[in-house]
This record gives C-alpha cells, structure tokens and sequence, in this order.
C-alpha cells in the first residue's frame, strides 16, 4: 500500500514517500497525503526543520505512478484535477514556513525531481540520479509543476532535461545547480540529519523570514519602504535579544520562536 509517512525526532519532522514496490512511484493519493501533512506541519510550531526522504535507499520516487494514468488521467478533466492536486502538494511544500531538506537516495525522477526542487535544500548520494525522461511516454510536464523546478536551476537546464530525457548523475545535478550537496551513499542520512540540526541550533523565526524575503526578492519587483521597515521585525523578538545575549556572554542561545 502506498503511503506518506510522518514521523518526528523532536523539532525534526520527517516525510517518507513510500511505495517501495514501484521505487516510490507517487500516486494520487500520495499526492493528496503530501499536501496536507505539509500543510500540517506548516501550522506546527513546535518543527524546525521537514526532511523529505523515500523509503529505503533504491529511490528517492521514481515519478508518477504510471499505470493509474490509464484510468485517472485520462481525460482533460481528470488530468486538471490530478495536476491540480500535484501543484497543491508541491505549493505545500514550496511555501512551508519551516525549512526544508530532501534526502535523496537512487532514483529522483520526473515527479520525485519536483518535490526535491520543491525544498530549500537538497543532499544525495553519490549514486542518485535525476530527470523527467516523459518525452519518451508523449506527455509533457504541467506548467505548475515546471515552475518550481525553472527557478531553481533555469531554462537552459530545464530544456536539457526536458528535451533529451537524459538521466543526470549526482556531480552532473550538482554542476547543474539541482542539487546543494554530494555526499558519498553511506553519509547521505548523516549528514542530511546533521544539516537538519544545524537548521534547528539557528532562530526559527529567522529561518522563516529568511525564506520569505528569498521569495519576495525573486520577484523582481523592488522593495517598498514599509517592506524595508518590515525586515527589522526581529528587533522586538525575544529570540533576538537572547541570540545578542548568548554571543556576548559566550554561550549557546535558547530560542523560542518568540
């Protein structure tokens, strides 16, 4: 049975897409699932960090679930509501206050590629591979899932992996800016853990704006004067005065969030 599992560590929460007998292969209703822990743990500020992995270490997902295309893709209906359902997992994702890795094992193939593009990082194993080879199966990528993917590495890389349907190895995602880091396969959980915690030793509500302004300053559209204003909002945070407090009395910081 194909499920996403939630699992949490204290501040760290996990999502492990798992449908081993089809190397993770998403289906609908793992797309459905995705969206709303997502979206749950978007609400939770007791998280500090998601890590998005699949089961096992053969694939991090292999793409859609192709044999239920038959049936519940198959006409433009269905097909909207299905890519709908896609782009509302990957927005989940995208827009989640807290910060987020991909663990990447194996296989990181055409849906897979996007949940990962989805996060704010990305650490695989030397072994993993990536593409969306769909123009070998005649359909082409939903432009709201495209999106995330043509910010994250641009349109040059975009049309390479669309146009050829050529399977990248890991120092090739990496050169190609798909990837934030390689790490040799037995390290890979390690050290995604490891940069887990680094994300949590920090304040979360910094990590939060920092992604935010990332977001805004991506538009392109210049920043107002009550939006320059509105980036020192840290100053009347409790979290700010203790990281101060903490440095100049050389210690580790206590943040709350707060």
């Amino acid at each position: 049975m194909s499920t996403v599992d939630l699992s949490r560590d204290g501040e760290i929460a996990t999502l492990t897409l798992n449908n081993p007998d089809k190397l993770n292969a998403i289906d609908l209703a793992m797309w459905v699932e995705l969206a709303r822990l997502a979206g749950q743990l978007s609400a939770d500020s007791g998280v500090r960090c998601i890590v998005v992995r699949g089961d096992g270490d053969a694939a991090f997902a292999a793409g859609g679930d192709l044999e239920e295309f038959v049936t519940g893709r198959a006409t433009l209906e269905q097909a909207l509501h299905y890519h709908g359902q896609v782009a509302e997992a990957l927005n989940a994702i995208a827009e989640c206050p807290h910060p987020t890795v991909a663990l990447i094992q194996g296989a990181c193939i055409g849906g897979g590629l996007e949940i990962a593009g989805a996060c704010d990082l990305r650490i695989c194993g030397e072994s993993a591979r990536f593409g969306a080879p769909i123009n070998r199966l005649g359909f082409s990528m939903y432009p709201g899932e495209m999106e995330g993917l043509l910010k994250l590495a641009g349109a040059a890389v975009m049309k390479e992996i669309l146009l050829e349907g050529r399977i990248l190895n890991a120092t090739e995602a990496y050169g190609k800016g798909l990837v934030t880091r390689v790490v040799p396969d037995p390290q890979v959980i390690d050290e995604t853990y490891a940069t887990a915690r680094r994300i949590c030793a920090g304040a979360p509500l910094v990590a939060g704006w920092h992604k935010q302004w990332i977001r805004r300053l991506q538009s392109g559209v210049p920043l107002s004067d009550a939006e320059k204003a509105a980036s020192f909002a840290f100053l009347e945070t409790e979290d700010y005065r203790e990281g101060l407090a903490a440095f100049l009395e050389k210690r580790k910081p206590t943040f709350k969030a707060r």
